[in-house]
């Protein structure tokens, strides 16, 4: 039976999920445009919708179409190959490689369809002219806008009026518009940019009307859920529901909007002018996919998540633990835990029962590690073995083997000498770089903590 409960970001309640069709279970995420390396704040959405996709799977099977788009053309891939003076094509290619990479590292369960913006212009320029002929916009030089005093609800997702959303937001400041609000549907390109030839002179669409034309095609006018990072919400989905609704004549275009919560480094913004971006390749080579993904899915989607050495460390000691009681898949039954996931996704609860799970299992309860192992593998960790596991460790700690009996000599001679201030300092050195020193029956052992 389903019990799945989600916060729905349009009605600002948590609300039991009702799908439109039990055949045809529709989701579409926001997918990265594909200019510069993802980071970790994109990684929090690819994470947390991955755990949406797993959820909805689990009660509906293979009745689930999760969709989540590419950007391959827009203004920040254009001034990025400006500025690397590598072609777009170069530049989308190896980002959208880099992106798979990563949603690999991650163990993020491939999405039905994985629609890339340049695949669906013909159908933007449609979705465009339509809306011209139903007088929701106009033509002005060249550009096409979309015309925000036609669509009497707009402000609705993002829960403000339009006065409000005047004031400090990313709104392009152009004298063509009619209303500094009014959004851009098609706008022209230079001779050396990306463009299409349309109705009105060779030009690319807006960023806005990707998503709405896309969604539509997999999933149709008015589809399940939609997400995406809290920053979407105005102005990007506030404008697609505009513009999707409007040319549909439909009250709504998605019934559920879900929203994930900013991710800070340190307790500040993440942002390019202090130099605190974290890419996801980056921390995943320094941590391991699992431990990212654990990391990323510690604190409620919803909530904001503070990225730092200490919370990565835990949950990399988390792992440690949890590996222990390693198992090879036999079977898929994940318990009435589920429960705690139905309930709005509530990752921290479900992580809780697992440590549960696991001081159970520790004592011996051979169907309680079966349990374990099944929790494990439905959050998506435990997608490699024990040993593989082992090895990744191995390859993380930089000093050689060498180095490290060449320390433990020392510090048995240093102990030898009675001077048990420099042993223990040792000890800890190489604690700190992932050596654990056992003492046993006058022989030092050491292994990989």
């Amino acid at each position: 039976m389903n019990n799945l409960k989600l916060t729905n970001s349009l009605t600002r309640k948590k609300e039991i999920f009702k799908p439109i069709n039990l055949n045809k279970i529709s989701l579409y995420a926001c997918g990265p445009t594909v200019y510069d390396y993802p980071h970790v704040g994109n990684a929090r959405t690819l994470v947390v919708f991955d755990i949406l996709f797993r959820v909805l799977k689990y009660i509906y099977g293979n009745n689930v179409k999760y969709v989540r788009n590419i950007t391959d053309v827009d203004d920040k891939i254009i001034e990025a190959s400006k500025k690397s003076k590598k072609s777009i094509n170069e530049i989308t290619k190896n980002i959208t490689e880099i992106f798979h990479k990563d949603c690999e590292s991650l163990n993020c369960l491939k999405p039905t369809f994985e629609p890339k913006a340049t695949e669906h212009i013909d159908g933007m320029i449609e979705m465009t002219n339509s809306l011209i002929k139903k007088k929701f916009a106009y033509v002005n030089d060249g550009h096409v806008y979309f015309s925000i005093s036609s669509f009497g609800n707009y402000g609705k997702l993002s829960n403000k009026k339009l006065d409000e959303l005047k004031s400090g937001n990313r709104i392009e400041v152009s004298n063509l518009k009619k209303d500094p609000m009014d959004f851009v549907l098609w706008k022209p390109s230079n001779q050396d940019d990306p463009g299409w030839e349309s109705p009105w002179g060779r030009g690319r669409p807006g960023w806005h009307l990707e998503c709405s034309v896309m969604s539509e095609k997999y999933l149709g006018k008015v589809f399940d859920i939609h997400g995406g990072g809290l920053d979407l919400i105005f102005p990007h989905h506030e404008n697609e529901i505009a513009q999707s609704c409007s040319n549909n004549s439909t009250d709504k275009f998605a019934n559920y909007w879900m929203h994930n919560g900013f991710v800070t480094i340190n307790k500040e913004k993440m942002s390019k002018s202090l130099g605190n971006i974290v890419t996801i390749s980056d921390a995943v080579k320094k941590y391991s996919g699992q431990v990212v993904r654990l990391a990323l899915l510690s604190a409620h989607y919803s909530q904001p998540l503070d990225w730092n050495d200490e919370l990565l460390e835990n949950q990399k000691n988390t792992l440690d633990k949890w590996y222990k009681l390693y198992e090879e898949q036999k079977n898929q039954d994940i318990m009435d835990s589920t429960d705690i996931l139905l309930d709005d996704l509530n990752t921290p609860g479900f992580i809780a029962k697992i440590h549960e799970l696991y001081n159970q299992a520790n004592s011996g309860d051979l169907k309680k590690k079966s349990l374990f192992n099944s929790a494990c593998r439905f959050l998506g960790l435990f997608n490699i073995s024990k040993d593989e596991w082992q090895n990744l460790k191995k390859k993380q700690i930089k000093i050689s083997e060498d180095y490290i009996e060449s320390k433990i000599k020392e510090r048995i001679n240093a102990k030898k000498s009675g001077n048990y201030d420099l042993a223990d300092k040792i000890r800890d050195e190489l604690s700190e770089a992932g050596i654990l020193i056992e003492d046993e029956k006058g022989k030092t052992k050491w292994k990989y903590k």
